[in-house]
């Protein structure tokens, strides 16, 4: 499809005056169609308390997206390590590995994806909850697929059966350790757009070759409309910038219509809000996005980009893939 790798991140988003199975079918329905388009891989993302989003258990949602498509990669973007005992995800992937050899990427963070009183419920004690246990919780979870540090506990599956790992990060932290580790890295872009950069020139530079990767290897995640007109897809655009806004006020509802986002009374702090949430995204024409994701690459170097797509009807998420796929046979 394209010089450059293109993905799917999707985190099955729930619409105002729809229910979350829904939302799941529409995520499953996507994953189909990305699949025909050429799309390299597709991830969803662990996020709880949301109303907005039903991508709250990664593990179960992609055994389901691989019994509906063949050949895409699947994969999380990413397991919040911190919510989980490492075991309990070495078992969860490794299961999902031994099911689908070859085709399972784990993607893990370290930020728990939610507030802290959630994480707690999650969790149930605050030992793994900061991010200073992050490096120890991602070793043992990474000896529980390699076993090069043989304890009392096999994960069964897991020992022997290890997706591909990707450390996720919006800031250096995840970025340096992935380098250290040889670790495939990805940035999220659609929300830290200003430390994109830094972030990746981090990685390169620590980067250590390793049994995972030779070569660094930098996936960005950019937030991406596309529709026949830029006017439709600002338009479309819409609600994604109004939950983000109900979100940060602490008031999360499921995703609004792009009429609803129109008539929403921004005052100019609100407004600033949502612009600077919109910067470095790409939003528009099919040569209006593949001018802005060109943009994306040449700033970056990045050696795949992974496409999020937030907008109330899912026939128009599925066609912002279609055009995207269409226009960018020769991106990078």
């Amino acid at each position: 499809m394209t010089d450059v790798p293109l993905s799917v991140l999707d985190l099955a988003p729930v619409a105002r005056g729809a229910t979350a199975g829904e939302a799941l079918r529409h995520t499953t329905e996507l994953a189909r169609r990305t699949e025909e388009l050429g799309y390299h891989r597709f991830w969803v993302a662990e996020h709880h308390n949301m109303p907005a989003i039903a991508s709250s258990a990664p593990a179960v949602l992609l055994a389901h997206l691989a019994a509906h498509t063949s050949t895409i990669r699947l994969g999380s973007g990413g397991v919040m390590l911190p919510n989980h005992a490492p075991l309990v995800v070495a078992e969860q992937f490794g299961t999902l590995e031994a099911l689908h050899p070859g085709r399972i990427d784990l993607g893990i963070g370290r930020a728990p994806g939610t507030d802290q009183v959630t994480a707690l419920a999650l969790r149930r004690t605050m030992a793994g909850l900061s991010a200073e246990g992050f490096p120890g919780e991602l070793a043992e979870l990474m000896n529980y697929f390699t076993g090069d540090d043989r304890g009392p506990i096999t994960a069964t599956p897991g020992l022997g059966q290890s997706p591909t790992i990707w450390l996720l990060g919006s800031s250096g932290f995840s970025a340096q350790l992935a380098g250290l580790l040889g670790l495939p890295f990805s940035f999220a872009h659609h929300f830290s757009a200003e430390h994109t950069v830094p972030a990746l020139q981090r990685y390169r530079q620590s980067f250590r070759p390793s049994r995972w990767l030779q070569q660094p290897y930098a996936m960005v995640a950019v937030s991406v409309v596309c529709a026949e007109t830029d006017e439709r897809a600002e338009w479309l655009a819409g609600p994604s910038g109004l939950s983000f806004l109900r979100l940060r006020a602490g008031r999360p509802e499921p995703l609004g219509t792009p009429e609803e986002a129109a008539a929403y009374p921004y005052d100019e702090r609100e407004r600033e809000f949502v612009r600077q949430r919109r910067v470095g995204q790409a939003t528009g024409s099919p040569e209006t996005v593949r001018r802005q994701l060109g943009e994306l690459l040449a700033r970056t170097g990045a050696d795949e980009l992974m496409l999020t797509t937030m907008v109330y009807d899912v026939a128009d998420r599925v066609r912002s893939f279609e055009l995207v796929a269409d226009v960018t046979a020769h991106l990078g």
